[in-house]
């Protein structure tokens, strides 16, 4: 780890970041400085925590709609998932393992397209074990 110090609203800090990432970092101290250097030359609020909440409820705003914007252009322009064949995926592939969070729900690895085209295709190959050669059940 390396660290860094910045500053953000003319505070300094040092910060934590892993190699190879530091130009990630300092692109998102500069964004959350001028974020909170744009509430404060506004002249409404001057305490630092409130500056520093109301910044972040902006760029986490910012983000929810950029993730919409995303999400309504895939659903204009759907991609179709292309199914893997047995051979290409391997009979016995796992299904990835589940993530969980604090508080005990599960969470996937992957994005929820990919979990749900991973979960199907496991689904299709254990119907096809199922089944057999003569394709019936029983």
């Amino acid at each position: 780890m390396k660290q860094i110090e910045v500053q953000i609203l003319q505070q300094s800090y040092l910060l934590s970041c892993p190699e190879g990432h530091e130009s990630r970092l300092l692109d998102a101290v500069e964004r959350v400085d001028t974020a909170m250097t744009r509430i404060r030359d506004a002249g409404k609020v001057r305490a630092r925590e409130r500056i520093a909440v109301l910044a972040a409820l902006n760029l986490a705003f910012e983000i929810a709609d950029r993730e919409a914007a995303d999400l309504a252009e895939a659903a204009d322009h759907p991609h179709p998932v292309p199914m893997a064949t047995p051979m290409a995926m391997g009979d016995d592939m796992p299904a990835p393992p589940p993530r969980h969070s604090g508080n005990g729900v599960q969470e996937s690895l992957l994005p929820p397209d990919a979990d749900e085209a991973l979960r199907l295709q496991s689904l299709v190959q254990r119907l096809d074990q199922a089944l057999g050669d003569d394709g019936r059940l029983l």
